[in-house]
């Protein structure tokens, strides 16, 4: 691949995460925004969609945000994007 096709899918992921995380979870905090544009690595966004769309809350979301871009783990109930109806909670997955 180009550098500049690498550059555009990079930009395209951060805008797809940021919309993923506006539609669960409502408006996303300026410092948030700023982590997510701070990624580089494409592999890296590429796992926060998927933790984006599966967690059940935005602070599980931030925890895997802060994790940085070794990691990519993502199993267990954790990652249950309808837990939180299961306990009651809100969007958050707080009670």
């Amino acid at each position: 691949m180009f550098l500049f096709e690498d550059e555009a899918n990079t930009v395209q992921d951060r805008e797809d995460l940021l919309s993923i995380l506006k539609m669960r979870f409502g408006e996303i905090p300026p410092k948030i925004i700023e982590s997510i544009y701070d990624i580089k690595a494409y592999e890296t966004l590429e796992r926060l969609i998927l933790v984006a769309s599966n967690v059940p809350s935005l602070k599980i979301f931030l925890e895997e945000l802060e994790e940085g871009e070794g990691s990519f783990r993502i199993l267990g109930d954790r990652f249950n994007p309808i837990e939180a109806q299961y306990k009651g909670g809100g969007a958050d997955g707080e009670k």
